[in-house]
């Protein structure tokens, strides 16, 4: 999707060990930003409680390769998500690790005032800015 002004906007990955709660915070971000490209990578590769190595990298490869997406933001619920996010960042090519930008935020919250600074075409910069600002504004 682009902007209203034809530029791409960033596309957002919630990295949950919950598959539930990555789609529940997917669910909510998407009523306030319908035109911001969401991923969920929530659970193990077989949807119990924790972090898949695959489904992190599948929905933050899947989001650069979309056209019309400017870079990923990528959010996280507890430690061992943010660790396996930034396995897939190490395993990207250089590339593809510029356009993607790990946020340090609350992830309801942060995926809420995220996807409505991509809403608005924001830069991934921004967007992971406006993340990390959700932690001091709710």
């Amino acid at each position: 999707m682009t902007a209203g002004d034809g530029t791409a906007r960033a596309g957002l990955v919630v990295v949950s060990h919950s598959v539930r709660l990555a789609e529940g915070v997917v669910e909510v971000a998407a009523q306030m930003a319908p035109d911001v490209r969401l991923r969920p990578a929530g659970g193990t590769d077989d949807d119990r409680v924790g972090t898949s190595f695959d489904k992190v990298e599948s929905a933050v490869t899947g989001l650069l390769d979309e056209p019309g997406i400017s870079g990923v933001v990528v959010l996280t619920d507890l430690g061992s998500a943010t660790m396996t996010a930034e396995s897939v960042l190490e395993f990207l090519d250089d590339d593809a690790r510029e356009r993607v930008v790990l946020a340090d935020g609350p992830l309801v919250e942060g995926a809420v005032a995220g996807a409505v600074a991509a809403q608005s075409g924001a830069a991934p910069a921004a967007v992971a800015a406006a993340v990390a600002e959700a932690a001091r504004s709710f």
